[in-house]
């Protein structure tokens, strides 16, 4: 994924009109419950953020863009696990991960709805804890609100930790 990350984090330098719609999509393959464990995506979002300083691109927008991105990614999760309940563990590629939803059960039937923000910031969970809400019928207006929170603090932190760690580098190297 390293060298993906490091290709899309040049063409959104080159092209930073297509920065909140490339974040947008990464937050929302990342959320995705499929997706995010086939293609991580998380390492191009960091890729993205190290962007903001050193290339003026606009925080804001790309922080909008992630979040509504990685909202609607765990929305699809939800929907999928409440309209397909226990067929969803049989399903490539989760049916090679067998005990993945379980232990997303055993964290939404434990923490309920602070699972899902908890949940966002920890891969394999990420994974997970929006179907098993979904599969559990958490209460729909609970979830959403929780998803939609813990999403845009997501990622303000994916991008503010790649811009922070491109400040500390742009620092070390005028140092060294």
């Amino acid at each position: 994924m390293g060298d993906h990350a490091h290709a899309l984090a040049d063409f959104v330098r080159d092209h930073q009109a297509w920065a909140a719609p490339i974040v947008l999509l990464l937050a929302f393959g990342e959320s995705l419950a499929f997706i995010s464990l086939l293609i991580p995506a998380w390492g191009a979002l960091v890729a993205i953020g190290a962007l903001i300083g050193v290339s003026g691109i606009n925080f804001w927008p790309l922080c909008i863009a992630g979040g509504i991105g990685a909202a609607l990614g765990d929305w699809v999760s939800y929907w999928f696990g409440y309209k397909y309940k226990d067929h969803v563990a049989q399903m490539w590629p989760l049916s090679r991960y067998p005990d993945l939803l379980p232990r997303g059960e055993a964290f939404v039937r434990r923490w309920g709805v602070p699972s899902i923000f908890v949940g966002r910031f920890f891969g394999p969970l990420r994974a997970s804890v929006p179907l098993a809400a979904g599969i559990f019928e958490m209460p729909y207006w609970s979830f959403q609100i929780a998803n939609f929170v813990s999403a845009l603090i997501w990622a303000a932190a994916l991008l503010t930790f790649g811009d922070v760690i491109a400040q500390i580098m742009e620092w070390l190297w005028r140092v060294i």
